[in-house]
């Protein structure tokens, strides 16, 4: 933003920035994140729109198209913070920007290339809004809040699924059960819809805990290795942020080996086209999600030890923490993509991946909440805060621990919900329970040998 007359060799001319630039670059950067708004969702929702989900074929590619679609934003994201930040750093910005410009121009054109071939929803004629039909049932579902149920329905199990009529009492089948009151006014097909939308509550909201460790990465971090022996060889030292790109490299490696290796050993297992239930995948990202947070804490108790001891720790030391983080984001956040298309009606699928990136939004607002209530909680009295900005004085690692408590308690209710709901045909099995109790028995022993 430095007008044209300015250099880094002329100090005495003034380089401030006219109001002219200044507003162009805050609109640049609404344009940006209004283009985001809507690409992120739509073409998620438009890819996988192209595959047939009745078609066996189809429908395990469409699973694929969630992994490598991911697997391509992070090659991108890779190549940004690697090569374009070198280029905006040492060439020129406006070069730095002008390359991924003329990439998204690239993009555009071969995306128009295909319009012709490209898979279209057809909207059915006569069906209402999909809004019009769940807010209808919700509505209908209230205004007979007071009759009886088997006065409104009398084969109360004509809505239930086989395995739902003996189902114990929860807060989710209680909802459920209570929009059944609408099957006298409302179809059978818009109840459903309503309970798949309603289903994905406890989901959402059960996945919050992972989203507040999501948020962890590009800040405490990032400010944990700023402390740290980041030196290669005489000279040449690591930004701290860099270090972000060991969660793209991951993940990068990790798709590939869950897609091509996992998938394929699981599905001649289960038959299911994904191999594993999206709720079993979401699972299991949940709980590497949590050993990543235990993996942090006692690296960070680690540090501050040396630190105490005037000693230095080689930042590597967080590279562990980094792939495990990359790894629960390959079975967690795709399987979040996966599930929110799925579970919504088609004329919503959108709505359905805004639902999505809605917890991450969620959780970011919920990790700053967090932390600054902690910080004005422990700095009472004189204490030192957990988030002080001398963080040899910190204590980092107990917030870690925090997050580690609470994203396994998440687990655990994640693990207790489905049990206790239907979604359209993913449910999680006893078996994957099992596996993740083992699993959680295993690290017990590893950190008790620790």
């Amino acid at each position: 933003m430095l007008p044209s007359h300015c250099n880094g060799l002329n100090h005495h001319v003034s380089c401030a920035s006219s109001q002219f630039q200044v507003t162009l670059f805050f609109i640049s950067l609404y344009l940006v994140a209004i283009g985001q708004g809507g690409f992120n969702l739509c073409l998620k929702v438009f890819g996988a729109d192209q595959f047939d989900g009745n078609d066996q074929k189809e429908a395990e590619a469409k699973s694929s198209f969630f992994n490598w679609l991911m697997f391509g934003s992070c090659v991108s994201i890779l190549l940004t913070r690697l090569v374009s930040s070198y280029i905006q750093e040492n060439l020129s910005w406006s070069l730095g920007f002008g390359i991924p410009g003329v990439f998204m121009l690239l993009a555009l054109f071969l995306f128009l290339l295909g319009t012709t071939s490209y898979r279209f929803s057809a909207e059915e004629r006569g069906k209402k809004n999909p809004f019009a039909r769940i807010g209808r049932v919700f509505l209908e579902a209230v205004k007979r809040r007071r009759q009886d149920l088997d006065i409104a329905i009398p084969n109360e199990t004509l809505l239930l699924l086989p395995h739902q009529s003996s189902m114990p009492l929860s807060f989710s089948w209680i909802l459920c059960r209570f929009l059944d009151r609408a099957a006298n006014t409302c179809e059978l097909d818009e109840i459903q819809e309503a309970k798949a939308v309603l289903r994905l509550v406890p989901i959402w909201i059960t996945c919050l805990v992972y989203a507040i460790v999501y948020s962890q990465s590009p800040t405490l971090f990032t400010k944990q290795g700023a402390t740290m022996d980041r030196s290669i060889s005489p000279g040449l030292v690591v930004p701290a942020a860099t270090l972000q790109c060991v969660t793209s490299i991951s993940i990068i490696v990790f798709i590939p080996l869950y897609d091509c290796l996992l998938v394929p050993t699981a599905r001649s297992l289960t038959q299911n086209p994904s191999g594993i239930t999206m709720l079993q995948r979401i699972g299991t990202g949940m709980f590497f999600s949590s050993f990543a947070m235990v993996v942090a804490a006692l690296v960070e108790t680690k540090r501050i030890q040396n630190a105490r001891d005037d000693l230095t720790m080689s930042v590597w030391w967080l590279v562990p923490q980094y792939v495990i983080y990359g790894a629960a984001d390959v079975f967690t956040m795709i399987g979040l993509q996966e599930l929110f298309y799925e579970q919504v009606p088609s004329e919503l699928r959108s709505v359905g991946m805004a639902l999505n990136l809605s917890i991450y939004a969620a959780g970011i607002f919920l990790s700053s909440f967090m932390i600054s209530v902690i910080d004005r909680v422990t700095s009472q009295s004189g204490q030192t805060s957990w988030f002080d900005n001398d963080l040899n004085q910190a204590h980092l690692d107990y917030f870690y621990w925090l997050l580690a408590c609470l994203g396994f308690i998440s687990l655990v209710s994640f693990l207790w919900s489905p049990n206790r709901m239907s979604t359209t045909d993913q449910t999680l099995s006893k078996q994957s329970s099992l596996l993740l109790c083992q699993l959680n028995y295993a690290i017990f022993h590893f950190l008790n040998g620790f």
